[in-house]
């Protein structure tokens, strides 16, 4: 575990911040790196059951470290990557985007908690997170043109899905800052907290999540996500078949069954 990327597990829950709050948690390969491994960690641990995302300081993550890509820039000279250089360099960058894929794939429950400045591929991160949470000081923006770059993080990926194609192509063109509230009207957060309640509010839900149906989570995840991503309603009920009688063999659905009926509340164990 790196300094820079911290993970503190509270019973089944797991929490994780970016650690550069000097630089607003700007993102550079090393870092990446580390939070990729550190989520494959708690992808894969049964025990954490639900997971947050957040960022040290003032601002959740800046997006990538201009200052640090300007001054490698400056070291290596102007000359474009061309041939196996720029092959080599799409593939590293490829690797470092994984995080993203990891966000929304893991079978548990992926929260964001944000204040202030999200951009770029911080905000892409953020989008990938199941959930959105902020606090009203965020500033959000794609961020991308204003350094002439195309985007990444899967940012046009979820932006689209999340505000359509030509509000996705008007905040990547022009950059613009998004406030909590106008976040929370276009859908790109589910909720803002004012004040300093955040975090109270933030962990709050996730430990619901944390202890709540698991196997559940996971396959309504990957009920949403198949219909998200433009499958046919017949492939769709298809899963939602085997998925519910997948659960429906589960001891938390039979456990969760018999509270019901005894009207009493279940105590779900993951199993």
């Amino acid at each position: 575990m790196s300094d820079e990327i911290l993970l503190e597990t509270r019973g089944n829950l797991a929490i994780i911040t970016l650690n550069r709050p000097d630089r607003l948690n700007a993102l550079y390969g090393d870092m990446l790196l580390v939070l990729r491994k550190t989520l494959q960690t708690v992808a894969a641990d049964p025990g954490i059951r639900a997971v947050v995302l957040t960022g040290a300081g003032r601002g959740f993550c800046a997006g990538g470290d201009v200052k640090m890509m300007s001054q490698q820039n400056e070291a290596k000279g102007t000359t474009g990557a061309e041939g196996a250089s720029l092959e080599n360099k799409t593939y590293d960058l490829r690797k470092m985007m994984e995080t993203c894929e990891i966000l929304h794939e893991m079978p548990k429950p992926t929260i964001a908690m944000l204040r202030g400045p999200t951009a770029g591929a911080g905000m892409g991160i953020a989008l990938a997170c199941d959930l959105r949470f902020t606090a009203d000081d965020l500033n959000m923006t794609t961020a991308f043109a204003l350094v002439g770059v195309s985007g990444d993080f899967s940012c046009s990926y979820f932006l689209t899905q999340l505000v359509g194609p030509a509000k996705a192509k008007e905040l990547f063109f022009t950059a613009r800052q998004i406030n909590a509230q106008q976040a929370l009207e276009l859908g790109l957060v589910n909720q803002v907290v004012s004040g300093d309640g955040l975090e109270e509010k933030t962990l709050k839900i996730a430990n619901q999540l944390a202890n709540g149906p698991t196997i559940a989570f996971n396959y309504m995840k990957r009920n949403i996500n198949a219909a998200a991503g433009g499958i046919s309603l017949k492939e769709v009920l298809n899963l939602e078949a085997f998925h519910m009688m997948r659960t429906m063999g589960t001891e938390d659905h039979k456990g969760a069954a018999r509270a019901f009926v005894e009207k009493r509340q279940p105590a779900f164990k993951g199993r």
